[in-house]
């Protein structure tokens, strides 16, 4: 099948940005996620956040755990049927990304990186953190950024800004952040609002006359004469400008207190510091004779809306979202590898699982198949594994068998799936159809696991690497 002819496919992706000023995560996020609203007919959910928590005992403790604002997050969406499928951090940077089950065995090459700016580069407190991918085949990119602060560093800024777009992702045949087809850029960017004094700022956006303001924003000046700006794409200013905001409330900076040797501390001026801006890398001109049409480009991006979430006051600042409608022409259609639960699944006996891969899938003796809840958070939340080779049972040319121990199939049943991994892709590449497990028969509190048998403790256990001995079949 031509490409050309495929279908065109449809995905919602919701962004936020919000500098959370080292606070804890907030009783509820349904509006910043728009949950009521959108329901769950988000794909995919990128969330960047700045000035995390990062003192040195915080810091230390969410690199060997997940971070609070992580956990959080999976909280509210592992049971709404999203998978944390990324994240990276750099002390007080953090980027989240969380997507729909279904689309899993489409997402490969998940590559991350950091840049810091902070400190002549020696320091993350400012810099960039960036996930990348291939979805359905098309290459996309998002970069989370703390630019420096005040009004008078707007070179620092873009110079900054270069510098983390020069961000190499480890991997052969990796592209640059500008050579994705789709690249995001959010963050709190820090551009200010110039010339105009803080007077007729607040009144210009008390009478919600925010278009006066535009032609003096720095980032909107800075897209104006910088040529690696100009492909950039953002939505309307139409909400308030996002910084600088009392704690708790929607009043701009009132503060009276004194700062070092008895001087008054300036207020700040309101200014747009959070966005969302995206590039659209047209391909057109690069593209094989006859894959795709001229005047036809194989993915475009829409802006559904572009908005500040006022209600939230944790921080001096207010989050902002943005809801893009992401149209493609998948360039993957089938997953490398497809597979089901066999027969009747319960804890009374050996379950077994099939699976087909394609010709070219590259397989390895690190791969595993995990069985998870329906709402499971992430890659490593599985219930138990199986090693697709050292647990094979039987092959021929169209699929294999493998087997999972009924000891370690939870007895009080419920639905589950299963989920391939590939070793080599770093990634999922085929998910199951959910099915029930069937409660066990057996009194659970009179049959517990012998020693040994709990996933927890096998010696091969998938994140910690195994035998690697065994692993090779030496």
């Amino acid at each position: 099948m031509e490409t050309a002819s495929l279908p065109t496919k449809e995905l919602r992706l919701h962004l936020v940005t919000w500098n959370v000023g080292t606070a804890s995560p907030p009783p509820d996020v349904t509006s910043l996620l728009q949950l009521n609203s959108l329901g769950t007919s988000t794909d995919m959910y990128v969330i960047g956040l700045q000035e995390v928590n990062s003192k040195i005992t915080t810091f230390l403790s969410d690199l060997a755990f997940d971070d609070p604002w992580s956990i959080f997050f999976m909280t509210v969406l592992s049971p709404l049927g999203y998978m944390k499928l990324s994240s990276v951090r750099m002390q007080g940077l953090l980027l989240l990304i969380f997507v729909k089950h279904v689309h899993l065995p489409f997402i490969r090459d998940i590559h991350t990186h950091y840049t810091r700016t902070g400190l002549y580069g020696y320091w993350g407190n400012k810099g960039g953190v960036g996930v990348r991918m291939s979805l359905f085949g098309h290459t996309i990119c998002f970069m989370n950024c703390h630019l420096p602060a005040h009004m008078e560093n707007t070179e620092q800024r873009l110079d900054d800004f270069e510098k983390i777009l020069e961000m190499q992702f480890e991997g052969e045949g990796i592209p640059s952040p500008l050579d994705h087809e789709v690249l995001f850029w959010f963050g709190d960017l820090n551009f200010r609002i110039a010339d105009y004094g803080i007077h007729f700022v607040r009144e210009s956006i008390n009478n919600k006359r925010f278009n006066l303001l535009w032609e003096k924003d720095q980032l909107n000046m800075a897209k104006k004469k910088e040529a690696f700006l100009k492909e950039f794409k953002e939505g309307p200013l139409l909400f308030k400008p996002t910084y600088k905001f009392d704690l708790y409330s929607e009043v701009y900076d009132t503060r009276e207190q004194k700062s070092l040797f008895w001087f008054n501390e300036k207020k700040r001026k309101p200014a747009w510091t959070d966005r969302i801006l995206w590039k659209v890398k047209n391909t057109c001109e690069e593209s094989k004779e006859g894959e795709f049409p001229e005047e036809e480009n194989p993915i475009s991006i829409s802006l559904t809306n572009y908005l500040s979430h006022m209600s939230y006051g944790i921080s001096d600042h207010k989050p902002v979202t943005g809801t893009f409608k992401l149209e493609m022409k998948p360039l993957v259609s089938d997953p490398l590898v497809t597979l089901s639960a066999e027969g009747e699944w319960s804890a009374e006996h050996d379950v077994l699982i099939r699976y087909s891969a394609g010709r070219d899938f590259p397989s390895s003796a690190w791969d595993w198949i995990g069985l998870f809840q329906m709402n499971f958070r992430h890659v490593k939340d599985y219930v138990t594994y199986a090693w697709v080779e050292d647990d094979e049972i039987a092959s021929n040319r169209d699929s294999k068998q493998v087997y999972m121990s009924g000891s370690e199939i939870p007895k009080m049943g419920g639905e589950f799936l299963l989920c391939y991994y590939s070793n080599n892709l770093q990634s999922i590449v085929g998910i199951s159809e959910p099915f029930q497990i069937q409660p066990s028969q057996t009194p659970i509190e009179k049959d517990l696991p012998e020693e040994g048998s709990s996933w927890l403790q096998k010696p091969d256990n998938p994140d910690s690497g195994g035998n690697s001995e065994r692993r090779k079949g030496i």
